[in-house]
């Protein structure tokens, strides 16, 4: 297992969607053991493939505070969020300095292959629920702040620039 470099703001791999993956292979397997080692090397709950370079649609979630509840994601979907929803703080290591408050359904049911290759249905919900959401934005070539209004996107684009 290897810690992985994160790709920095602004490469255009993170405005990229990712291709699906068609089965669950050694590759993907010991992708998502580097994946779970750079996730558990930062602060962060949870890390997509696109962050590290890898533009497939595989994540790792797990946002427990003793990092006992790995969740293993490839081609993940939303196939139903609530309409409750709740706003929290959210970053990302692409784009570090910077953190900003994102609304977003408080619970969320997730379509994906989970680590067996077999097409798996969970019900996500709390910071878990977030992280699903904020890793299969990065999948589709988005970035957390793309759901802030463009005043204060420009803002922490701003900020993140002169942190650096």
């Amino acid at each position: 297992m290897t810690v992985r470099a994160f790709v920095p703001w602004p490469d255009k791999r993170l405005r990229t969607a990712c291709a699906p993956v068609a089965a669950i292979t050694d590759e993907i397997r010991m992708l998502w053991a580097d994946m779970v080692e750079t996730m558990d090397a930062m602060p962060g709950v949870g890390l997509a493939a696109p962050q590290i370079g890898v533009m497939l649609q595989v994540a790792v979630v797990d946002a427990t505070s003793d990092r006992s509840r790995r969740i293993l994601l490839a081609n993940p979907s939303v196939i139903q969020a609530s309409d409750e929803t709740e706003a929290g703080t959210e970053a990302s290591p692409n784009l570090p300095g910077v953190h900003a408050e994102i609304t977003r359904p408080k619970k969320v049911t997730v379509r994906f292959l989970n680590a067996d290759g077999m097409i798996d249905r969970r019900d996500f919900e709390g910071l878990e629920a977030r992280s699903v959401q904020h890793q299969i934005d990065h999948l589709a070539g988005r970035m957390y702040f793309d759901n802030l209004g463009r005043v204060k996107r420009d803002m922490l684009i701003r900020k993140a620039r002169k942190a650096r």
